[in-house]
């Protein structure tokens, strides 16, 4: 009975969402969104001015993987037709090998590879192929890491630099493997895992967001702070990172070590939800300021529902708990369905030291309505 009331919420929820996405689909049809500008999106569809945004950002397969989402989940080909748009501007970071880096999977995903699998594209086909071969030759045997980003030209050395985000991406990997029947691909992206296992996940399920090796002799030199409050700490979005990828792993290999590791980031997580559901950017910072991050209780929530699919039932009900809370937190507290304004998911964070916080992200409105369909029962699953 409460499953079923839990699927009823979520499809009410679901509606919502649809409501608004009917009327904001048209106004950002030819843009690749990052984030809102006076209730309107941006757009990253073009190369940019500087090495940031445009249509190399990691962000950018977010939009169209909404789409294809809504497009299985309503039918409705203008959605595809939507997705496409990106799919085929994105043929620039190819054309010009620009930004390409870890974050392929990302891109690529949910884009060329979802076109493939929802309609049969040969081109989307070939797009996420030649995506995977890329993201496989950021693969460093001295270390067994996906090198994350490219030089960034500030002098920073970012050549043995691993991010606990690339849990995710490496599921483009395992799609290729399967793809193709080559178990190439299958193994990198375990050795990047196995590797994430031992250096990213501290004993009591909190996990480090960088990860710097020597990248001659693969020696691990020490984590960074990255994206959350600073070294040692907790950033939250790296945490559902870390609880969804390695579930994935775990569907896409079968290793009960991925499972495990997963439960282990999840229970840290769960333990750490504050009362009201209000994710921080970082579990480990200081009370005040505090600075919301919605996006990671959606990631979170989608890898919770994850687990819930994977371990027995009498733990199923504390993973879907917890993804409950906070999906229902979403939408009462976080949520904006007003269809005069475009993005849904409000009080995002990018990084705890960023000038800016809590503002809308893409990627919060993807994985709150990748969220909502697990919790109702979809049967299509993007990674």
């Amino acid at each position: 009975m409460l499953y079923s009331q839990d699927q009823t919420w979520a499809s009410e929820a679901l509606e919502r969402f649809l409501l608004k996405m009917t009327v904001m689909r048209e106004r950002a049809c030819t843009k690749i969104p990052y984030t809102t500008k006076n209730g309107k999106y941006d757009d990253n569809s073009t190369l940019a001015a500087e090495k940031s945004m445009g249509i190399g950002w990691w962000t950018n397969g977010f939009w169209a993987g909404m789409m294809w989402l809504l497009y299985h989940e309503t039918k409705e080909e203008r959605y595809a037709e939507i997705a496409r748009f990106s799919e085929e501007q994105l043929d620039t970071c190819f054309d010009e090998f620009y930004d390409l880096s870890h974050d392929l999977g990302f891109v690529y995903q949910p884009t060329a590879v979802a076109d493939y699998r929802l309609t049969g594209s040969q081109a989307g086909r070939r797009r996420g192929l030649h995506a995977a071969c890329l993201l496989a030759g950021r693969f460093n045997p001295a270390g067994n890491f996906i090198r994350a980003w490219n030089d960034w030209g500030d002098g920073r050395d970012t050549t043995g630099w691993a991010i606990i985000d690339c849990m995710m991406n490496l599921n483009l990997l395992y799609w290729a493997s399967d793809e193709l029947g080559d178990p190439r691909f299958r193994q990198i992206a375990m050795l990047h895992a196995d590797t994430a296992m031992s250096a990213f996940v501290r004993p009591d399920g909190s996990v480090n967001h960088i990860v710097s090796f020597d990248p001659e002799t693969g020696i691990l030199l020490g984590s960074l702070g990255g994206q959350g409050y600073g070294e040692g700490s907790s950033w939250t979005r790296g945490q559902a990172w870390g609880i969804y990828g390695f579930a994935l792993s775990y569907v896409h290999t079968g290793k009960t070590e991925y499972l495990d590791t997963a439960k282990r980031i999840a229970h840290y997580f769960i333990s750490n939800i504050p009362e009201d559901g209000r994710i921080p950017t970082d579990f480990r910072a200081p009370v005040e300021p505090f600075y919301e991050d919605a996006s990671a209780a959606a990631i979170a929530a989608c890898g919770f529902l994850e687990l819930a699919d994977l371990v027995p039932a009498l733990e199923k009900d504390l993973y879907r708990k917890a993804a409950v809370k906070l999906l229902r937190t979403l939408d009462s507290r976080n949520c904006d369905y007003n269809p005069d304004t475009d993005g849904v998911l409000r009080n995002c964070t990018a990084a705890y030291h960023d000038k800016t916080h809590e503002f809308h992200i893409v990627y919060g409105d993807y994985f709150y309505l990748e969220a909502l369909l697990m919790l109702k029962g979809s049967d299509f699953r993007m990674w």
